[in-house]
This record gives structure tokens, sequence and C-alpha cells, in this order.
């Protein structure tokens, strides 16, 4: 795994509080992996320890190779690392940014104009390379700060959160240079808490919460193993819907399954498996449920997510 990502049993408190506790994952080389979690679920503070911006308590953790924390520089040759917030200089153009930061990296100042052209281009920003950062849209600044992150051409790349904030437009544009640079050869390690974009970039996932991995796997697989299946029933008439989820939970032995409500459609979550929509049609008939109509899908991430990870408070970083 010379260009991915390993954790084995990585640990951090803060003041007494275990902000990562024993985390285990792995990012293959040349993959997209996801470590998704909710508020203070330790992906920031997992993200800091991977990039020698913190170091861990115990376990250990390598990238490229090297380890993290006795060979921090030789990690630092081949990472770039883009947070929660665009750190580009306001009151420089886009293309003095992106110079500056190949300046700072020892390129020549004709290789650094070089390749901020390069990036300007391959990010859609040079038509605006001669404006002041500080006028560009939200959108535009967070993919100048991926460009920044690229000057060195990294061969692992981590994204924390890297769409905070952004519209679905801005969102969009920045996911298809996550793509083009996974078909370039890039590994990429980004922290969410969008159900979505792990579920559209991530060829791994690994679901924290409080610090620990609950759940790891391909969004596929994620969904069939820890989703199910989701019936859809739809009537006009609230109880019978009701009553109809209710029967369908009991008779595959899932009593206590979660049922969800939206206008005139009721959703439950069964194993995957337990019905096909004639199945189900036909013992509720045979009750006197009659309902209008009867969808049957597989999971989303988002009813993954909910499943596995404990929405109360948490204290975690």
């Amino acid at each position: 795994m010379r260009s991915g990502v390993l954790v084995e049993d990585l640990s951090r408190s803060f003041d007494g509080v275990r902000a990562v506790d024993g985390l285990s994952f792995a990012v293959p080389a040349g993959s997209v992996g996801a470590v998704l979690g909710p508020n203070g679920a330790g992906k920031t503070t997992t993200i800091r320890i991977l990039t020698t911006l913190d170091t861990a308590d115990a376990g250990r953790a390598f990238v490229g190779g090297y380890d993290v924390a006795r060979q921090a520089h030789s990690v630092r040759s081949i990472i770039a690392l883009t947070g929660q917030y665009a750190a580009v200089d306001g009151d420089l153009t886009g293309r003095q940014n992106l110079i500056m930061i190949g300046r700072l990296f020892h390129l020549s100042r004709r290789a650094a104009k070089a390749r901020a052209d390069d990036l300007l281009d391959r990010f859609r920003l040079a038509p605006a390379a001669s404006r002041l950062t500080r006028s560009y849209s939200g959108g535009m600044r967070r993919r100048l700060d991926l460009a920044a992150s690229l000057v060195t051409a990294p061969s692992v790349l981590f994204l924390d959160e890297p769409t905070t904030g952004l519209d679905p437009t801005s969102r969009e544009e920045l996911w298809a240079v996550v793509r083009s640079l996974r078909a370039d050869g890039a590994t990429i390690l980004l922290t969410t808490q969008y159900l979505e974009e792990a579920d559209r970039l991530a060829d791994n996932v690994t679901v924290i919460d409080h610090g620990q991995a609950v759940a790891n796997g391909t969004p596929a697989a994620l969904k069939a193993a820890f989703g199910g299946d989701v019936l859809e029933l739809v009537s006009g008439n609230a109880d019978t819907a009701d009553s109809a989820a209710r029967f369908l939970t009991e008779k595959a032995g899932v009593p206590d399954a979660a049922i969800g409500r939206a206008g005139d459609r009721v959703a439950v979550t069964v194993p995957a498996g337990t019905y096909t929509v004639v199945e189900a049609t036909r013992l509720l008939d045979a009750e006197g449920l009659w309902l209008e109509d009867i969808h049957l899908r597989r999971a989303s991430l988002d009813e993954v997510f909910t499943a596995l990870t404990d929405q109360g408070g948490r204290s975690a970083r």
C-alpha cells in the first residue's frame, strides 16, 4: 500500500475524552475513501493525525507507506490537505495565490507560473485568474483552495469536509474534480457529513461514531448489510398505512422497526429479501388492509447512517 492510507487501532484523547477510540480502516492506493460520521465523531481529529498536525496516544497510521509518527517529514512530502474552510488570501488574485504556493515549495518562478496556469485551467478558474479572490464565490474559492493543494502534485490528498457550505451546483463541480483526481491515480481520503457525497464519490466508506468504526465497506455493501429493504406504503388513510406497516414488521419478526411518515406515505425497513411487492400485497389483502400503492427499494445510505450512529449529544472533536 505504498500510496494508500492504513490506520490501526488509533486513539486520541482530549481532557480525558476519547475523540478517537481504537479506530482502524484502510484506503487502497488510487481509490477514494470516505470517513463518514456526525459532528463530534472524531473525523477531523483523525485527519489531523494522518497529516502530522497532531499525534495519536496509541495505535499506528501509515500514509504512502510512511509511519506518520516516525516519518512525519516523509509523509508531508507526499500529501496535501484541504480543510473545512478555504485558506486562500483574499488580497491576492487567483493566479498570485497559486504562484505564491509554488514559490513556497521552491519551484522556480517560471515553473510556479506554469503550474498555476495549468491548475487554473483545470479548475475552470482561468477567466477569473486576475481577480482578487475576495471577489470569488464560495464555490470558486473552494476550487482554488483545492487547486492550491495540488501545486506539488501530491500522491495522497486529504479533504476534510470539502463541500461544507457550498450550494448544490458548487458541490457537484467539486465532486467532478475529485473524480478526475482519482482517475489520474491519486489516493483520496475525505471526511463528510453528507451521505450523498460518500455514496457518489467513495469506493469504500468507514462510518465512525464516538471515535470508533461502526461499519466499513462499499456504499452498496453497507446498504445491503445494514439498511435492508424499505417498503413504502401509500394510502389516503393514515391509520390504514400505519396498521399495514405494523402488521408487516410483526410478520417479519421486527416489530420494533422504525416507521417513517411523510404525507400519505409510510416507510418501514425490513431485512433485505423479506418481501416482494407481490407477497406484501397478498398478506395485506388477506388482513383486509388495502393500500393505494406499495413500493420496494433498497435503503439509502442516509438510512444506514441513522441506523448505525447515535445522534445524541457527544463531546469528541
